[in-house]
């Protein structure tokens, strides 16, 4: 796909302790299963970090936030500022199980729109979205004026929300959206229990 896929990777990882990127699913780092899927699907993958020599490894681009200690919104600034292409797939660093052809759903509506991200009845998943290049500068504007809530500047471009009854064909389950945020979370997912996907939020 000509649309860029950026990785967020510069996450505190407060709550968990250790670095989520590297926590194992089933055998396989969280963070080796983004980057397969990612290199699948789109012909440009960048990884934001702040601690770019964790991640070497992987043989990706790396890319450090432009503005510092600025969140989720910073990482998504960075991201968009450097990528080849006018939109880009944001997804954080600790979700999973990443669909494929939901993926695909979101992009193939970009064009038209500024952002494509999902809507859940736990509401906007703004880590797990389409952004467009012409979002920078009301990402910018938050970001100089520190308000760092990602979909406050939403009501300043052209927004597509894919609504539940166009995620369940793809994802059923909405394991989509499934983030591992602290052991709690880390061993309900190791367990297959349930686990509602999370409302807005920024990695730690």
């Amino acid at each position: 796909m000509k649309i860029t896929g950026i990785i967020l990777a510069g996450g505190k990882n407060l709550r968990m302790g250790r670095n989520k990127a590297f926590l194992e699913i089933d055998g396989r780092r969280i963070i080796d299963r983004t980057k397969d899927l990612f290199l699948e699907v789109f012909d440009e993958v960048l990884l934001v970090t702040n601690s770019p020599l964790d991640y070497l490894a992987l043989d990706l681009r790396l890319v450090s936030d432009l503005i510092p200690d600025k969140g989720s919104l910073g990482g998504i600034y960075t991201g968009l500022f450097h990528a080849s292409h006018p939109h880009a797939f944001v997804a954080a660093c600790d979700m999973p199980f990443l669909n494929r052809p939901l993926i695909g759903h979101l992009a193939q509506l970009a064009p038209k729109f500024d952002i494509v991200i999902p809507k859940t009845n736990d509401g906007l998943q703004p880590l797990h979205a389409v952004y467009s290049q012409s979002c920078l500068p009301f990402m910018e504007d938050l970001l100089r004026r520190d308000n760092l809530k990602i979909i406050d500047f939403f009501p300043r471009v052209n927004v597509r929300e894919v609504r539940a009854d166009e995620i369940l064909p793809y994802d059923p389950e909405l394991k989509t959206f499934l983030n591992v945020n602290t052991p709690e979370d880390l061993q309900k997912i190791r367990e297959s229990a349930p686990l509602r996907s999370g409302p807005a939020r920024t990695p730690d």
